[in-house]
């Protein structure tokens, strides 16, 4: 499995990152399957310049704030209003059991029928599994102020080069320390925990957020072979929290930076974030600024098309 960190900032989007949303991509042995866990505010654009939206075969939202579920109202435009029709399966959401009429609500819609012509909703049973592909999904119930806040244990059973390979993600969603916490996270090869809050600053808060100190005694507990830290508010200090965690736990320890891909089970840096705000220039924007005479810069990667090819400005290399 490669986990792709889309947005890793806490509580709203950040300069550097979007909110919570993480592409996990694993193989069948036919093809790529792409699942997104949570979908909050900023990171619908930044996916792009990973997937196409169209392959997302499903999102997984772990509980009901914003900063983790309201880019499915972006989502749901761009289902429902493509000017060449979606042409694939309503896209699997699951979440808990509020999702569809509070996306509807957010977006002011009817909540009958909402956004369900376009998005297949499915609710969270705790501790339920459900298959997705080469993946196997368990909710545990966390402990975080709203009705329903899960983390997900997430087992790949994927075919690469004939060979079957087994690996296990924890995402701990939002939560405060508690059991199932760790008994999500037991054995796994990456634990992607938050650590919203900060020792001798929130630590007095309890229910809400994990610190470093609180992330790196569940990675602990729960003998995970590597942990990733993320949700860091702008006003959380990234060392202080990595700090904190590494007087608790001794294993490899990182904080998730948004464009940056890992394997799941090696625990390696394997891609890199990508700068470009699109993944391809468009044939009728590259048009328009030919007749404008704008000469503009490359996106790294594309070179244009035959019938409307990127020129080069007066300091760029030669595509």
């Amino acid at each position: 499995m490669k986990l792709t960190i889309i947005g890793s900032t806490g509580s709203f989007p950040g300069p550097g990152s979007p909110a919570s949303c993480y592409l996990l991509t694993a193989h069948d042995g036919t093809r790529p399957w792409r699942v997104l866990l949570d979908f909050g505010s900023g990171s619908l654009g930044v996916l792009q310049r990973y997937m196409d939206l169209k392959d997302i075969d499903a999102v997984l939202i772990s509980h009901l704030h914003p900063d983790h579920c309201m880019d499915l109202c972006g989502l749901h435009v761009a289902v429902h209003w493509d000017p060449e029709g979606w042409g694939r399966d309503r896209v699997r959401v699951y979440g808990p059991a509020d999702t569809a009429d509070r996306m509807a609500d957010a977006y002011g819609l009817p909540r009958d029928p909402g956004m369900r012509e376009d998005f297949d909703f499915r609710d969270w049973v705790a501790y339920e599994a459900v298959t997705i592909g080469p993946l196997t999904v368990t909710p545990y119930p966390v402990v975080h102020p709203v009705d329903e806040a899960y983390a997900f244990r997430i087992e790949g059973h994927e075919i690469l080069e004939g060979r079957q390979i087994h690996s296990v993600l924890t995402y701990s969603g939002d939560t405060d320390e508690c059991p199932e916490l760790v008994e999500a996270a037991r054995d796994a090869d990456l634990f992607l925990c938050e650590a919203a809050f900060q020792e001798g600053r929130d630590d007095h808060i309890k229910g809400v957020h994990l610190t470093g100190k609180r992330a790196g005694e569940a990675a602990k507990a729960a003998a995970v072979q590597r942990l990733l830290l993320t949700h860091i508010p702008v006003w959380t200090d990234h060392t202080t929290v990595l700090e904190e965690a590494r007087a608790e736990y001794s294993g490899e320890l990182a904080v998730a930076v948004s464009g940056v891909t890992y394997g799941v089970r090696s625990g390696e840096r394997i891609g890199d974030p990508r700068t470009a705000t699109m993944s391809r220039v468009p044939e009728s924007l590259a048009r328009a600024l030919q007749e404008a005479g704008v000469r503009h810069r490359p996106i790294p990667g594309h070179r244009g098309t035959r019938e409307n090819p990127v020129q080069p400005g007066p300091h760029d290399p030669s595509p």
